[in-house]
């Protein structure tokens, strides 16, 4: 390795980080090196990574697992994911803090959130603590491919566990996989997050009592007409009605809403059909315990849509993706917040989140784990 000419000399007083063009840096007294990467103009897609984990369900209980190198997943033809949808998956992130630590934001929320989604699913649940361990496992054997801090990039983690046992009738399968990779990401909006136009889908995300509340592929699968539908007519994505009575909001194929009134209050949609996002539960609690403002939670009419100030989408990718203006067949509403930026009080959300996440803002108790 060639170190670069303008390196401190006195390792010991210099910032934890210190970046160069060829992005070498020290971190702790140590000589680093970063995957030889373009951070500023990644894209969010998929690479294939060094190491991801895997662990196999069988007889009742959960291998050791542990990590490999293998990116490619055999099944038989007649495994249940093929056939009946057996599928439940997460996503988080990993950061490069101010400090020059490698985090993880609240992944034990999604270990939560995948243990019920997989249970609902008549899947055998992965140990909390195991997901945890995975999560720290995948980072720390990734770790050049964690982007710089300063980069607005991020290394996203996708766990999921599927059904790799055979099963020809319908009925649950006896054999399932979790699988934890990573890919860096850049940030889902280059330049910026503009203000989406959004049309009320004339198809229903979730029905009452069904699957909606969990992060399950078949969620998705199910929006992704409706999503290409609203993308012929020129629109950025879809308003999911609830599919009962279609006149109360609920989320997009992928995101939940966040709505301000004119009065500066933070209004998110109620339902038993809607995710529990990780990024719309922890930025209500910003808004209430940290920003002081007021919160509800509460079934949001469409007609009152007009009466707010400010709407947004809320999800791990973007975090918040402001929204400009809603279609519903022939009425248009425009949100005063406007086409051109993010309102004001989305953004002050938005940035107290990232630097929670980037180690500028201190985080609430419990909401940072420290990896290396």
């Amino acid at each position: 390795m060639t170190l670069p000419s303008n390196l401190p000399r006195d390792i010991d007083n210099i910032p934890p980080s210190y970046y160069d063009r060829e992005n070498l840096y020290l971190k702790r007294g140590h000589i680093m090196a970063k995957a030889d990467i373009d951070w500023g103009n990644l894209g969010f897609g998929y690479r294939a990574l060094p190491e991801r984990y895997v662990a196999n369900y069988a007889d009742g209980t959960w291998d050791a697992g542990g990590l490999t190198s293998d990116a490619t997943v055999t099944l038989s033809e007649c495994a249940g994911i093929l056939h009946y949808c057996q599928e439940v998956f997460e996503g988080l992130k990993a950061y490069e803090t101010v400090n020059g630590d490698i985090v993880t934001f609240r992944p034990d929320l999604n270990a939560e959130r995948m243990y019920h989604s997989a249970a609902y699913l008549e899947m055998p649940s992965f140990p909390q603590e195991r997901f945890l361990e995975a999560v720290d496992a995948v980072v720390a054997a990734n770790r050049d491919y964690v982007p710089p801090y300063g980069s607005d990039a991020s290394l996203y983690l996708r766990p999921l566990i599927f059904a790799t046992g055979e099963v020809i009738g319908v009925k649950p399968a006896d054999a399932y996989q979790f699988r934890l990779f990573a890919t860096p990401v850049g940030p889902y909006f280059k330049g910026g997050a503009k203000p989406v136009r959004l049309c009320v889908s004339d198809f229903d995300r979730a029905a009452p009592h069904g699957t909606g509340h969990i992060k399950a592929g078949l969620n998705y699968a199910m929006s992704l007409h409706a999503y290409m539908t609203a993308h012929a007519a020129g629109f950025d994505e879809n308003m999911f009605l609830d599919a009962a009575t279609r006149t109360h909001v609920e989320e997009t194929g992928g995101a939940n809403f966040l709505f301000v009134t004119k009065d500066g209050t933070i209004v998110t949609p109620k339902s038993g059909s809607i995710l529990p996002s990780i990024t719309r539960r922890s930025l209500i609690y910003i808004a209430e315990h940290i920003l002081g403002m007021k919160v509800e939670e509460r079934p949001v009419p469409f007609a009152e849509l007009a009466e707010f100030a400010e709407c947004g989408l809320c999800g791990t990718a973007a975090v918040i993706s402001p929204v400009g203006s809603v279609a519903h067949g022939d009425q248009v509403v425009i949100l005063p917040s406007g086409m051109e930026h993010m309102g004001p009080v989305l953004q002050k959300l938005y940035d107290t989140l990232r630097g929670i996440q980037l180690g500028t803002v201190e985080a609430p108790e419990g909401w940072i784990r420290k990896i290396c």
